[in-house]
């Protein structure tokens, strides 16, 4: 076993020795490590992983009118894609309507302005919901969103038991690293367990959350912060639900996951088995499941945003092709590719293709998918999944030390150690410690101008009309009504969604629903000291 250091350290900050050997792995190797498709799922959650069919190929889209993406979502499925995941723009995400004053400006800027159940019928037609898995990223106000697709598609005569997707529905993760929450974390863990109950009722196939340390990762955590902090979420989420009076293997088989996927490839795929792991033990031996489906950690991937540059953007397609690699080989069930232009604007039509295509090159010009989990007994992959797993458990004892994973973040824990992580990444690049292809090194004076897709301002003005004639059109008292069952429910202990549906269904805007939701359970503020 050799023990010197090659000078360089991962990502987490282990040292990284220039050789790897037997003597760097564990005696009971097979026995930590187990079977694909068995516990404690190192190699896999499936046993034949892409041997029998690839992963799901997602592309991340939606800007400006449903109308518009509704388009985009046409050529991508027209292409290849074989799920949807659905970009919502800041006002949505944030539970505003277009014509609110707080929305000005950022009207379908970021994502796909979604008002009222009109919107959500637009951004879906002629697109067969049955057959198609729609990822939704949307977080406080998910189960709006959710209950807006469920409604549609009983428009379209399709069932609830008929639909797959994902909301992300991860609020946890908003108040340590994104910010785009609505109400406080008591209220808001309520309406994930009501989100939880209400589709294991009415969605069976739905996953109900998405636990994601994307976006941490994205804000600066390491990929040991990214794992413990998002595991320590998840079982904040398993707790809460069994507090509501779920059953843990009754709700465990829908949760799933959202990691990033960085150009440091060797730890990557460690990262991914360490996290199978430590989240079957966690639901195995301290939830007490029973079910193994329960014990399974499935995830969606994204390649990382945070490592695209604006300089010499084509070059991103290089750093998308290696983090797509890496979590094709860390085991992901579905993953969506940046476009190398999304370090500028949205990506237009052409980079949202080629970011398809780079997939589909991974899934079927490799051997990639010929066997399951090519790196097992690979001594450096095997060498870093134990020192991941065993950091891993160590952070995340940190945050029990401060009762639970919400103690942790409102005394700000997880936000301090991530911008710590920032911090120094930053220190690093400006230094030249860290090399960035084109920014601080191989860098060109004049660079071809790239021409970004731009929104139309016009669009707010079209929505903020749509919505006027919604208003005009609608029942409002039938609205009122809705509304005020509502807000005795959430000041109730009853299940929020059934009485959210009816007024969705009534023509309730996304606005109108947060904002009476608002009412009862209120805003919450920062604490600034952090």
């Amino acid at each position: 076993m050799t023990t010197e250091s090659s000078g360089r350290s991962s990502e987490s900050g282990f040292p990284i020795k220039p050789t790897y050997d037997a003597g760097d792995l564990p005696a009971d190797l097979a026995e930590r490590t187990g079977e694909p498709g068995r516990f404690p799922f190192t190699r896999g959650v499936y046993p034949t992983m892409y041997t029998s069919r690839p992963w799901t190929m997602r592309q991340y889209a939606g800007f400006g009118t449903a109308a518009e993406s509704n388009a985009r979502y046409r050529q991508l499925l027209a292409a290849g894609t074989m799920g949807l995941s659905v970009a919502f723009d800041l006002p949505t995400q944030m539970g505003y309507d277009s014509d609110d004053p707080i929305a000005h400006g950022e009207v379908g800027k970021v994502g796909v302005a979604i008002d009222s159940i009109d919107d959500m019928r637009r951004l879906f037609h002629d697109i067969p919901l049955d057959k198609v898995s729609t990822s939704m990223t949307i977080n406080a106000p998910g189960s709006v969103l959710l209950l807006l697709y469920q409604l549609v598609a009983e428009e379209f005569g399709i069932a609830g038991d008929q639909l797959t997707g994902t909301i992300q529905n991860d609020i946890l993760k908003e108040y340590i690293a994104r910010g785009t929450y609505i109400f406080p974390p008591k209220p808001s863990l309520r309406l994930v367990a009501d989100t939880f109950a209400y589709c294991a009722a009415e969605l069976p196939k739905w996953n109900t959350i998405s636990i994601s340390g994307y976006h941490m990762a994205e804000a600066g955590a390491t990929p040991v912060q990214e794992i413990a902090f998002t595991l320590a979420n998840g079982a904040e989420y398993v707790r809460a639900a069994i507090a509501a009076g779920l059953g843990v293997d009754d709700f465990a088989p829908r949760l799933s996951f959202f990691f990033v996927a960085r150009t440091t490839l060797l730890e990557e795929v460690a990262k991914f088995r360490a996290a199978r792991r430590i989240w079957a033990h966690i639901m195995r031996d301290e939830f007490g499941a029973k079910n193994p489906k329960s014990w399974m950690l499935r995830f969606h991937t994204q390649t990382a945003g945070v490592q695209l540059t604006a300089q010499q953007p084509e070059v991103n397609l290089v750093r998308v092709a290696v983090q797509g690699l890496a979590a094709v080989l860390g085991g992901t069930q579905s993953l969506h590719t940046n476009s190398f232009d999304e370090a500028i604007a949205l990506p237009t039509e052409k980079a949202a293709r080629l970011a398809l295509r780079t997939q589909q090159v991974l899934a079927y010009e490799t051997d990639l998918t010929a066997t399951v989990d090519p790196f097992a007994g690979s001594y450096v992959v095997e060498a870093m999944t134990d020192e991941i797993e065993a950091a891993t458990f160590s952070l995340m004892g940190r945050i029990a030390g401060y009762g639970s994973a919400v103690d942790a973040i409102e005394a700000g824990f997880q936000k301090r150690e991530i911008e710590s992580s920032a911090y120094r990444i930053a220190q690093e690049i400006d230094s030249g410690a860290r090399t960035v292809v084109g920014v601080n090194r191989y860098t060109i004076e004049d660079e071809e101008p790239y021409e970004p897709l731009r929104v139309d301002p016009a669009i707010e003005a079209e929505q903020v009309a749509r919505l006027a004639k919604l208003r005009a059109d609608r029942d409002d008292d039938a609205v009122d009504r809705a509304l005020a069952a509502l807000k005795a429910a959430a000041d109730g202990t009853e299940n929020v969604l059934p009485p959210m549906k009816a007024a969705l269904a009534a023509r309730a805007t996304v606005g109108e629903v947060c904002g009476a939701l608002r009412e009862v359970w209120g805003r919450y503020l920062p604490n600034d000291r952090f």
